[in-house]
């Protein structure tokens, strides 16, 4: 399949796996924010490895991560049915951590007081 094809069909995947995660009844999964990042597809539709955020879960995102990797072979089933495709993959879900890490650049950022090549207005120079 070429790799426009292959984008095309992992944008679909990942739009119906968003649709499918949000009807799962799992209390696991009503902790906090929950995003589907990225999917990633094997060319020859054998495992698609799905990335997940996961924001204000007070158990953090361990917990999170098992119950939909426990649902996975629900999700594969109804990826299958919706999108009319005889052989679904098999769905690994995976920890994005990006939004995390960005939060933790950004308060970085702000303890240094770092903006954006700004100069310091007159009244805020150090030492004269």
């Amino acid at each position: 399949m070429s790799e426009k094809n292959m984008g095309r069909l992992a944008q679909d995947m990942k739009r119906e796996i968003i649709a499918i995660i949000s009807r799962l009844k799992d209390p696991r999964l009503a902790g906090g924010l929950l995003t589907v990042t990225r999917l990633d597809v094997t060319p020859d539709l054998d495992v698609a490895k799905v990335y997940v955020s996961v924001l204000g879960n007070p158990d953090g995102p361990a917990p999170v991560i098992e119950a939909l990797n426990r649902a996975s072979g629900h999700v594969r089933t109804e990826i299958s049915r919706k999108m009319h495709i005889r052989k679904a993959p098999r769905m690994v879900f995976v920890e994005d951590d990006g939004a995390a890490y960005a939060a933790h650049i950004n308060e970085l950022l702000k303890e240094l007081k770092v903006d954006s090549g700004e100069e310091p207005a007159a009244g805020e120079t150090d030492g004269e």
